[in-house]
């Protein structure tokens, strides 16, 4: 298989034409950031961010047309927040009164089992989602209030909640099932619902595209790989696995978080150590992972340590690939047949040591890295794997706030004639 060029590719959403742009917002506990995004083309036309929201001092980026405004200034909550970038665009560009807003669309990281799709936003989804709060207890809240503020200052236009769990509602039961006690688990909703879906579901179909297959016809495993990292196992564009659960904190090893370790290492601390639940939590969440390990979360940090000779650094990357390798291994066990491995995000897209270590000793099952091949850098999807290989190695660059633009609009489209809406 190779890679089709972009002109002679399909596109699926050059019916989106008329729609103009949607405005993706992803409300943090302290940040906001957004993008004004074509639908078609899939290009940003304009994004920005805005951190510490509630602290004496925010700073906020906006860019536009090849130019950033950055400033220094208190943003004392998210309705101010959105306020300003609001205010931004309408001094800096470009103007959402000209760039024909057709949705905006909110990122929410957990929709339980309440939500398998992209919802247009009404006061009951808002309660619904705050209902959940409990199952994501430092991400939903913001999201709510996200909802909340951006429905006041844009009332004319749809706005659509696009949840990081609800492609992994798709996951057959044994999949997502625990091994507890089955009231204990239905009565408080423990179960695995996985996370990064938007950009799962978007690498998958990305894959099909640019190797000119239906992606029903392909089994793939993506690593999604940040400061935050998922695996998952897909068979014919439907998810069979994927390594987080009940929250993002199982499965790989992450920049701060643990990944999977003994539930028993949890009650050993607790008698031995006396740390209570938020002293556990904030150990695992956050001293945890490649931090824990090496004092340092950010991949390339970590390799500078490790040529300056690091041990802690050396462990900490030996254990990350470690835990990458064995669930490559399990997902080829589950899917049977692997078409492609996908690397994806921050990490994925932009290391070609950690894409290599990963690679390396897989050979026997039709999985390694050429060289040349994995050195070259782009924002284009490419192929990494030697020709000998059954298993295409790929490097394809994620884009979740074009999935979510992508979404909103299949959402509005799939209520407006039915109800005639027009705003959110």
């Amino acid at each position: 298989m190779s890679i089709v060029p972009e002109a002679e590719r399909p596109n699926p959403y050059s019916a989106y034409g008329a729609h103009g742009s949607v405005l993706v917002l992803n409300s943090g506990s302290s940040s906001l950031k957004y993008q004004l995004v074509n639908p078609v083309g899939g290009e940003a036309i304009a994004r920005g961010t805005i951190e510490r929201i509630g602290e004496s001092s925010g700073i906020v980026t906006h860019r536009f047309a090849g130019n950033t405004t950055e400033r220094e200034l208190e943003v004392p909550d998210h309705g101010a927040a959105l306020r300003l970038a609001l205010g931004l665009f309408e001094e800096v560009g470009p103007r959402l009164a000209d760039a024909g807003i057709y949705a905006v669309g909110h990122r929410v990281v957990h929709g339980g089992e309440l939500f398998s799709r992209p919802v247009v936003v009404d006061d009951d989804v808002v309660a619904k989602i705050h209902d959940l709060v409990p199952l994501a207890p430092l991400h939903n809240p913001a999201n709510v209030q996200g909802i909340e503020v951006a429905r006041e200052l844009l009332p004319d236009v749809p706005h659509v909640a696009v949840f990081d769990t609800a492609f992994f509602q798709a996951l057959p039961e044994h999949a997502y099932t625990y091994a507890i006690d089955r009231e204990v688990a239905r009565a408080h909703g423990v179960r695995r619902y996985g996370f990064h879906g938007t950009s799962h579901q978007y690498v998958v179909g990305k894959v099909a595209r640019v190797l000119g297959r239906r992606v029903q016809d392909l089994n793939t495993i993506v690593l999604h790989l940040g400061n935050g990292a998922s695996a998952s196992a897909v068979r014919g564009g439907v998810p069979v696995d994927t390594s987080m659960g009940l929250t993002p904190l199982e499965g790989l090893v992450m920049g701060t978080r643990s990944g999977d370790i003994d539930p028993a290492v949890v009650f050993h601390l607790a008698r031995n150590a006396g740390m209570d639940v938020n002293d556990l939590d904030t150990l695992l969440n956050k001293r945890s992972g490649l931090k824990g390990l090496a004092g340092e979360n950010d991949m390339r940090e970590l390799r500078r340590l490790i040529d300056a000779g690091d041990d802690d650094a050396r462990v900490a990357f030996d254990v990350y690939i470690h835990r990458l390798k064995k669930y490559i291994g399990a997902y080829h066990a589950v899917l049977g047949r692997v078409d492609v491995v996908a690397f994806t995000a921050g990490v994925g897209e932009n290391s070609a040591e950690v894409r290599a270590a990963v690679c390396d000793g897989l050979e026997s099952l039709g999985i390694d890295v050429d060289e040349q091949r994995n050195a070259v850098r782009g924002d284009e999807p490419r192929i990494i794997s030697p020709a000998w290989t059954s298993t295409l190695v790929m490097v394809v660059p994620t884009m979740e706030e074009l999935a979510i633009a992508r979404q909103c609009v299949e959402a509005v489209e799939d209520l407006r004639p039915a109800s005639g809406i027009t705003a959110g």
